[in-house]
């Protein structure tokens, strides 16, 4: 018993930083100027991707007769916080914006690596873990793809 309730509380921790992934790529999409609409797609899709996960991940809470958690990390407001200040205070260039999703997107990759390394997770947990975890590893690579050509 004390094992489904360590899955769980893993679970709602990759919980918390999707939905601080979802809401910083949102706000990021949100806040692209003219010159930079070329991202807006691309950060709505990762927030939902983002979202995506939520879902699973809470369905595998569910499974275990338990609730998902719904908030945020204490990072993540204050990631979200120092994007909102660069942006109001001139940091909104492409690199900046694209510099700091990545910073984002290696936060939750880190995340996925710490969960998976819990030996008796369940190969339904493992397998949508590696699952999810692939994508985020191609979209932080998209990211840094873009902050790179964008130097």
């Amino acid at each position: 018993m004390e094992n489904q309730k360590q899955i769980v509380e893993i679970l709602n921790d990759l919980i918390e930083i999707n939905n601080d992934r979802a809401e910083g790529f949102e706000r990021a999409a949100n806040d692209i100027n003219d010159e930079n609409i070329d991202l807006k797609a691309i950060f709505e899709k990762f927030g939902s991707q983002s979202r995506s996960n939520i879902t699973q991940l809470a369905s595998l809470i569910g499974s275990r007769g338990e609730m998902a958690e719904d908030g945020n990390t204490i990072l993540g407001t204050i990631h979200r916080a120092w994007i909102d200040i660069k942006a109001t205070f001139g940091g909104s260039d492409r690199h900046s914006i694209l510099s700091e999703c990545e910073r984002g997107e290696d936060a939750i990759k880190k995340a996925y690596q710490e969960a998976l390394q819990e030996n008796d997770l369940g190969e339904d947990v493992r397998e949508t873990l590696l699952s999810q975890q692939k994508d985020i590893q191609a979209s932080h690579d998209a990211i840094k793809a873009l902050r790179d050509v964008s130097k």
